[in-house]
């Protein structure tokens, strides 16, 4: 038999955890190893690049070759042969990190001399349990894992426990760890089937502690009886793979729709308000209508006949999308355009890596792999647009394709980069044209 890569089995894994209903557990939580190695730092933060007409640009290669951006942009492989690269972020050294949910690693990828290419790729924290994002905060880096929140010093050379008050294992093991302007901690963690109510109320819910991993007292459910519902902030999302905060300080997060109830419905949910305490719906309810501004009868979600409502609950009480897009999309990372190089039209919009479906029988290119912008005007989503496509044969569902987004961020350069968990690389794309 041939043997597979080990990253194809990886990615097999993410397929049934992001996208399917699987009670099972895939990846093994390795103890927490005492000893780390320290990365090579410079001696001092260096300065970001500079931030002028034009950005650095490698010669031409296979993303430029494959992948479109729209007029004016360019894209460029920045790092590869990395295992299974989910979430991104910028260190205070100015070097981009990466979680490797497959390798359980996390990695560094400096560019020294900025020519828009990773020099190596530093190994900087081991033996974690299936890492999916991690953040830079108040001198800590803030690893989110499966069961689990662990935070790092700047060398990654210390290491402890934040957290274990996270729901583990089964479908949707993915966690994300973000920090909102009131100096606290927020953690997603997705349903652990596709339409089966939860008994772990911490499951289908953005959860929120304080630094130390303790309940803040004006949580929503601070008092309740049942000590697991104390962490929660919002409920009924079903898979909430990211969010962020804008501007003004609202909590907007996306999240994965139900399967199985047909190729088109329910619709992806791109972006929706969080809020304090507030229900979003699943498993009983879910959006109805793709768009965004849709007049009051239109935003009131719909049943999903297949799950009984729970006494006093109805679809009325489900808070509604700001902005929908075609169901089976899989948003996973969402980022704000931040920087001086991308032109000045796109400086409020918000960029989506659509990781793409793997189980409709709809294959054309409006059911893909890709990265989406999404149009920001009068602090509201009103229209999106794709932004980088070509990651898959027109023909060919995104598990089968070339390569598959899940990780933005905008760098300190201004350059978006985006991670791909299925070709094992992180491209850079930055704007050419003044």
């Amino acid at each position: 038999m041939k043997r597979l890569n080990g990253a194809v089995i990886v990615m097999i894994a993410l397929f049934i955890s992001e996208c399917q209903s699987n009670p099972t557990a895939i990846f093994p939580v390795p103890n927490p190893s005492p000893t780390l190695p320290t990365p090579t730092l410079p001696n001092s933060t260096p300065t970001s690049p500079s931030l002028s007409a034009t950005l650095p640009l490698p010669p031409a290669d296979e993303a430029s070759q494959r992948i479109t951006v729209p007029p004016g942009f360019a894209i460029r492989i920045f790092a590869q042969k990395l295992n299974a690269p989910r979430f991104m972020a910028f260190g205070p050294d100015g070097a981009l990190y990466v979680a490797l949910i497959g390798a359980g690693q996390i990695a560094r990828l400096p560019d020294r001399n900025n020519d828009g290419i990773a020099d190596e790729i530093e190994i900087v924290a081991r033996n974690l349990g299936q890492p999916h994002n991690l953040e830079w905060h108040d001198g800590w880096w803030y690893v989110a894992e499966r069961d689990r929140i662990e935070r790092f010093n700047a060398t990654f050379a210390s290491r402890e426990l934040v957290t274990n008050d996270i729901p583990c294992c089964g479908g949707h093991s993915t966690r994300t760890v973000h920090f909102g302007p009131d100096g606290k901690m927020y953690v997603s963690a997705g349903s652990s089937s596709n339409n089966n109510p939860e008994t772990d109320p911490r499951r289908a819910a953005i959860l929120r502690f304080n630094l130390d991993g303790t309940i803040p007292s004006d949580n929503p459910f601070a008092s309740d009886a049942d000590a697991r519902k104390r962490a929660v902030w919002a409920s009924g999302l079903r898979n909430t793979v990211d969010f962020l905060w804008t501007k003004d300080g609202q909590l907007w997060a996306s999240m994965m729709g139900v399967d199985t109830i047909s190729d088109d419905t329910p619709p992806e949910v791109i972006v929706t308000k969080i809020e304090r305490g507030k229900n979003y719906g699943w498993p009983y309810c879910y959006n109805p209508t793709l768009g965004a501004n849709l007049p009051p009868s239109q935003k009131l979600l719909v049943r999903d006949t297949r799950v009984p409502l729970p006494p006093g609950f109805d679809c009325s009480m489900a808070t509604p999308a700001l902005f929908t897009d075609l169901a089976h999309s899989a948003p996973l990372a969402m980022s704000f355009v931040s920087g001086k190089n991308f032109p000045a039209a796109t400086q409020n919009d918000l960029f989506v890596a659509y990781h793409g479906s793997w189980n409709t029988n709809i294959v054309q290119n409006y059911r893909d792999c890709k990265v989406e912008r999404i149009v920001i005007e009068n602090g509201l989503p009103v229209r999106s647009e794709t932004f980088a496509t070509g990651w898959r044969n027109p023909n060919a569902k995104c598990m089968d394709a070339w390569g598959r987004p899940a990780g933005v961020v905008f760098g300190p350069d201004g350059a978006l980069y985006i991670s791909d968990d299925l070709n094992g690389r992180v491209y850079r794309v930055v704007y050419t044209s003044k």
